[in-house]
């Protein structure tokens, strides 16, 4: 079943979303949430070289969903990447604003465990 935001037009449907994920079950839920509110995954990404060699690839994305903790390295290398490309993305993290370094303040942030409907709330105000 799709989401209520989904329906509305909100304009996620179809986005291509990079998924940097390093917990095998949160990514695959992450995918299916993706899924359910249309968009397309990329990745997912378990660990930030396989992140750095999609971007290098020139896969085409819209966004991205970036864990801000994979594997014990921080995915700011990543974020810095995005940011220079001009892509949009969304941290997600168990910490909060507190996980984040102040640079990195002004992005959105999904409090994990987050919903389908937040991260579609969340990906709207990338392009809102």
């Amino acid at each position: 079943m799709l989401s209520e935001l989904a329906k509305s037009g909100d304009g996620i449907e179809g986005l291509r979303v990079l998924v940097v994920e390093d917990e095998s079950l949160v990514a695959l839920q992450l995918e299916d949430m993706l899924d359910e509110l249309g968009c397309r995954v990329v990745g997912p990404a378990m660990r930030l070289r396989t992140a750095g060699e999609l971007l290098d690839s020139g896969v085409a994305i819209d966004c991205a969903v970036l864990d801000v903790n994979v594997c014990g390295e921080m995915v700011y290398p990543i974020a810095d990447r995005l940011r220079a490309m001009g892509i949009p993305f969304i941290f997600a993290t168990g910490y909060g604003r507190d996980g984040v370094e102040d640079r990195w303040q002004n992005v959105p942030i999904l409090q994990k465990p987050y919903t389908s409907q937040e991260i579609g709330q969340s990906l709207a105000t990338c392009f809102g």
